[in-house]
């Protein structure tokens, strides 16, 4: 199976190469990250958890390619995947297929299939797979990415977006699960430098970490929230407040991240990141600054510091990553 999925991001890589001038972009994706860890005394090479996809060292590519007919353009293909260094696999590699899908530009709306965000929370808006600082997805919350249908319409006011997706995260599955999301916004924040969403979700979920199911047995989850991003001059913040129910216990996500972007072109980022939540009966908090530094236009240093309460561990982390197009 290993194999097969290690073939097959190969394959697509080098189909990706020669879509390249059809209308395509086409990226290189490398990076180095690692950790300290304050309270065992050895340096790590992830970021947060080994059984998280993200951030592990490795490299990659990112395509996407603009489908187009006689009249019009129909869509998208997205495709990201890589190859990261895991030191728990017997071969210390782990394929890995981020986005995975095609984005059909209808005339009402632009409706998706495949592996991608789901409409849940400040994530459906934010992209933070190269990022250190852990969104809620990484908190528990939610999926970074899933497997499914998804509808999204800009509108003059804002954005509306549905999902249906397998609940389920990196790894494919259908064993009745499934979780139905939506999430409406006022504001774009690249326009008017403010935004404000408000979601719904509702579905059976599995427990999953990376691409590994840890629970077998399905968890009910209901969920709402509300979520906020404003701009002003060079100060970025970012919040959001989740409730619902998961597993008949009640289960909350209180976010925040505010980042001061300074130097010219914004090359050096400095970012606080508070969070607090319940989820299990357990509560518990993390805090986290993070430093950013791009040093030109295809490399980016970054560092960060975070605290968890639970694991009662200090985590010192590093990453340089490269990204460049072809």
């Amino acid at each position: 199976m290993r194999k097969t999925a290690v073939l097959a991001i190969l394959t697509l890589g080098m189909f990706a190469s020669e879509l390249v001038a059809q209308s395509s972009l086409f990226y290189f994706e490398a990076q180095a990250v690692g950790a300290y860890s304050a309270s065992e005394r050895e340096f790590q090479p992830f970021s947060l958890m080994p059984e998280d996809p993200m951030q592990k060292p490795g490299i990659g590519f990112d395509l996407i390619h603009r489908v187009t007919g006689k009249n019009r353009d129909l869509g998208t293909l997205a495709v990201q995947a890589r190859l990261a260094y895991d030191e728990r696999k017997q071969s210390g590699i782990e394929p890995q297929l981020y986005n995975a899908f095609f984005r059909y530009k209808a005339p009402f709306a632009d409706i998706w299939a495949g592996h991608a965000r789901p409409a849940l929370g400040i994530s459906a808006a934010l992209d933070s797979h190269a990022l250190l600082l852990p969104a809620p997805p990484m908190l528990g919350f939610g999926f970074d990415r899933d497997w499914g249908v998804g509808l999204q319409r800009d509108l003059t006011w804002g954005n509306a977006a549905v999902s249906l997706t397998t609940g389920s995260g990196m790894p494919l599955r259908f064993q009745g699960n499934f979780l139905a999301a939506a999430r409406f916004s006022k504001g774009v924040a690249s326009r008017d430098n403010y935004s404000i969403g408000l979601s719904l979700a509702r579905g059976k979920i599995l427990e999953t970490m990376g691409h590994a199911v840890v629970k077998p047995k399905l968890a009910s989850q209901t969920s709402a929230g509300i979520d906020a991003t404003h701009f002003w001059r060079n100060l970025e913040n970012r919040a959001e407040f989740l409730f619902g129910h998961c597993d008949r216990q009640a289960a909350f996500l209180l976010f925040w991240r505010s980042s001061l972007n300074i130097l010219n072109e914004s090359r050096l980022k400095i970012e606080i990141q508070p969070a607090f939540w319940k989820r299990q009966g357990e509560r518990e908090y993390s805090l986290a600054s993070g430093l950013s530094y791009l040093i030109n236009a295809d490399l980016t240093a970054r560092a960060m510091v975070l605290r968890n309460s639970n694991r009662m561990d200090t985590r010192f982390v590093f990453q340089l990553y490269y990204y460049k197009g072809l």
